[in-house]
């Protein structure tokens, strides 16, 4: 489950982290994401998390990825409060390979558009075969986790499942369940695309339950 709506106190964090940078922060909000991952029932022991990247060119200018910097809150935490879990870090395990306009502002579809094949597996061994936790600040729509939950799909990824701090407020961003979901199998990916808004279940035998990133 996402940790809480983008609002009030909340809110404000997450923009000091992603537009001031504020590294100390993202201990603190991976570990909020790391309670609710937690909290999944089912949640595999072994996982590979990975961010959502930035483009290249944007990273540069920025100086950090805040989905980087929040899944490496996130995987510190789950080593200390789940021992036996056996937590990898992939932070290239995706790359965004060509730039995409910002999704404030866009209507569902046009977020979808935006990103429908922005995103790829440079080095596929790194989860093939694996399941994947993926970590990024906000959920709005959920355009951006499908995008990169096809990618990782391709690569070999097993299942992947995706958390972020905070869920969007907006009416048509919350049909569905939380934040942390396992994502189903590729065509039902390819059905959201299609502008389908009801949740499917996934070949792998697992349900989809409303993923938001």
């Amino acid at each position: 489950m996402a940790h809480g709506v983008y609002a009030g106190k909340l809110r404000t964090l997450v923009h000091l982290l992603k537009y001031d940078g504020m590294e100390s922060l993202a201990t603190r909000l991976g570990a909020l994401v790391a309670d609710q991952a937690l909290a999944i029932e089912g949640l595999p022991v072994d996982l590979v998390v990975v961010p959502v990247p930035l483009w290249a060119p944007k990273r540069r200018k920025r100086g950090f990825n805040q989905a980087e910097m929040l899944a490496s809150g996130t995987a510190i935490a789950l080593r200390r409060r789940c021992g036996e879990m056996r937590i990898k870090l992939a932070a290239g395990a995706l790359e965004r390979q060509r730039a995409t306009e910002s999704q404030a502002g866009l209507s569902p579809h046009e977020r979808r558009a935006n990103v429908r094949g922005a995103f790829f597996a440079p080095k596929p061994a790194l989860v093939d075969g694996r399941d994947v936790l993926l970590i990024d600040d906000i959920y709005t729509t959920g355009a951006t986790a499908r995008a990169c939950t096809l990618a990782l799909k391709r690569a070999g990824a097993t299942r992947v499942w995706v958390a972020t701090v905070a869920r969007a407020q907006r009416e048509d961003a919350l049909t569905g369940a939380e934040a942390v979901a396992d994502v189903p199998m590729e065509q039902d990916i390819a059905m959201w695309d299609g502008g389908a808004s009801t949740a499917g279940t996934s070949t792998a035998g697992t349900s989809m339950r409303g993923a938001r990133s």
